[in-house]
């Protein structure tokens, strides 16, 4: 009779498991991004996620809430420590940035407490000038940072993030000392102060950039990849233009739960965010947006993740 009772009280806890994962999501989603309003990610996560909702999705809206500051250490510090693994609150990523910091340490996350879910984009940063600035190439700002060593003001979204890590190569390339100033806000703070002529360039992300200079705020001068971006095809790499700078600063973002959260919770994501990011009216709006997309799955993301802490504790060594 005992083995008769336990046998069953495991039969029911099986399905009591498979009953969670069936029901999830039962209300709206929260998903924190580290960044202020209007900046790359805020805008690109409301694009990616504004299908979720629908019947072959998630069935549930996901909303977006912004916890900026530090260059993303005050929201990923709050997800890692305070969030609840219930799946009912994920968080966008941003690599090189939560890797590098981790790596740099005064942080209470590292790769090891989070759950990647599913990658939507891959973001080069650019330097920028504003649309009245005699600089028209990088050789202009490099010519002007070695005759005024020190002197040569630039903004980004703030400390050991994708625009800092490419800010430090371009500097041990060319061989100069510049002023780099981490602006709070993120992309879209470190924008405005270039346009305001608060700064002389910026290094900032691809996407953000190119909508101020489709408004004729900015001009792009150099993208930090390996190739030339579809979306700025006369804009030469820092690689054409002379300057060793490889893809190390380039921006994946994509979607993460706080380590704990349950399997299934995470297997159902994993399942259907991808799918999510593939809708044609998501793509669309990226496209429009001038974001470029990178889609890749779960398994995808974690030999990213990998290969990224690899590369960043080499490279921030040698910087």
């Amino acid at each position: 009779m005992k083995k008769l009772i336990a046998s069953a009280a495991i039969a029911l806890m099986g399905l009591a498991g498979t009953a969670i994962g069936e029901e999830y999501p039962e209300r709206p989603i929260l998903m924190m991004v580290s960044y202020g309003a209007g900046g790359a990610t805020d805008f690109q996560a409301r694009i990616v996620t504004m299908t979720a909702g629908n019947e072959d999705a998630l069935g549930m809206p996901i909303a977006i809430i912004n916890k900026p500051g530090a260059g993303g250490r005050v929201g990923w510090n709050w997800f890692a420590t305070q969030a609840d693994p219930d799946g009912y609150t994920l968080a966008a990523y941003n690599v090189p940035h939560f890797i590098a910091q981790s790596i740099k340490g005064g942080v209470s996350y590292s790769a090891d407490s989070f759950e990647p879910i599913a990658n939507w984009g891959a973001d080069p940063a650019v330097f920028v000038v504003a649309a009245d600035s005699p600089f028209n190439s990088m050789a202009d700002v490099v010519a002007h940072a070695k005759e005024n060593p020190g002197k040569l003001t630039f903004s980004g979204a703030g400390l050991f993030v994708g625009h800092h890590i490419a800010a430090l190569q371009i500097e041990k390339a060319a061989g100069v000392k510049m002023a780099y100033i981490p602006t709070k806000g993120g992309g879209a703070a470190a924008m405005k102060a270039v346009i305001a002529g608060e700064v002389m360039g910026g290094v900032n992300n691809l996407s953000d950039a190119f909508r101020a200079q489709e408004a004729g705020n900015v001009k792009i001068l150099g993208v930090a990849d390996l190739q030339r971006s579809d979306f700025l095809p006369d804009v030469p790499t820092m690689q054409e233009q002379g300057l060793d700078v490889d893809n190390s600063s380039v921006n994946f973002r994509g979607v993460m739960v706080p380590k704990g959260t349950p399997q299934e919770v995470i297997d159902e994501l994993a399942a259907t965010v991808p799918e999510m990011f593939a809708n044609p009216r998501v793509a669309k709006k990226m496209q429009a947006g001038g974001s470029p997309m990178h889609i890749m799955t779960r398994d995808e993301v974690k030999e990213m993740w990998a290969a990224r802490e690899q590369t960043l504790k080499e490279l921030l060594a040698g910087l």
